[in-house]
């Protein structure tokens, strides 16, 4: 059972449904959950955190603060960016722009590295946690059968590598440690929102849906599965 958890995000549709899955779940746990504002919440077990994802002294401030009464054994960080009204997926390697290449890359792959640098640190070391962060299909070099979406598949392909790289790492220290990179599905969100009319109705997810699934997937995993992502459906996603 989660005691102290840190949720990543927390106002967007997949960090929403997070919190509400884990708070009726787990309601003897804290959720803390952070966002760049704080997100007001009825829940008498959710404490709203605001955070600048990018500032470094606020990101090791907050892990020393919430895991003072007890380490950390579930933390979730759904940022993510495909899209916004600058920025598009590239259909073609013409599309390539340094600015748009590193605003994807630092919300997709910077800012989840920098949560793991301060907070990885600080989750259980005598019991079994784990640390999650949305990574995509779409980010497996292997799988690539389509090409273009240059930025954001480039920058999960690295989110994977960061993970892994922290799940050899603190795997020496966090025994029962468990680093994994998670695939929800096209969720019915605003980062899926312009695509939607090319995916199959059944495989459009609510949050709550996709969220549901991943904590199930999450509770059938084990420290030998750490350093590598899986889909909403319990799938290996190769890298």
């Amino acid at each position: 059972m989660f005691q102290n958890i840190a949720i990543f995000g927390s106002s967007g549709a997949i960090g929403q449904a997070f919190i509400e899955h884990l708070s009726n779940q787990h309601p003897q746990a804290t959720l803390h959950a952070f966002s760049r504002q704080v997100q007001n919440s009825d829940r008498n077990n959710v404490q709203s955190h605001a955070i600048h994802y990018t500032d470094e002294a606020a990101l090791a401030q907050a892990a020393s603060h919430i895991s003072q009464l007890s380490a950390l054994d579930l933390v979730l960080v759904t940022n993510g960016i495909l899209h916004d009204d600058q920025v598009q997926p590239e259909k073609s390697i013409k599309n390539i722009a340094s600015d748009n290449m590193h605003h994807v890359y630092e919300v997709n792959t910077i800012v989840p590295a920098l949560i793991a640098k301060h907070f990885l640190p600080k989750m259980a070391k005598d019991k079994p946690a784990i640390f999650g962060a949305l990574s995509a299909r779409v980010g497996s070099i292997s799988d690539n059968k389509l090409g273009g979406w240059h930025a954001y598949r480039a920058a999960k392909a690295a989110l994977n590598m960061i993970l892994k790289n922290a799940a050899i790492e603190l795997g020496r220290t966090h025994k029962q440690l468990i680093v994994v990179g998670l695939h929800p599905g096209t969720v019915d969100s605003t980062l899926s929102q312009p695509f939607q009319s090319h995916v199959p109705e059944h495989k459009l997810f609510s949050p709550a849906y996709a969220t549901e699934q991943l904590l199930q997937v999450l509770s059938r995993l084990s420290p030998e599965h750490s350093g590598r992502c899986f889909a909403w459906d319990g799938e290996e996603i190769p890298t």
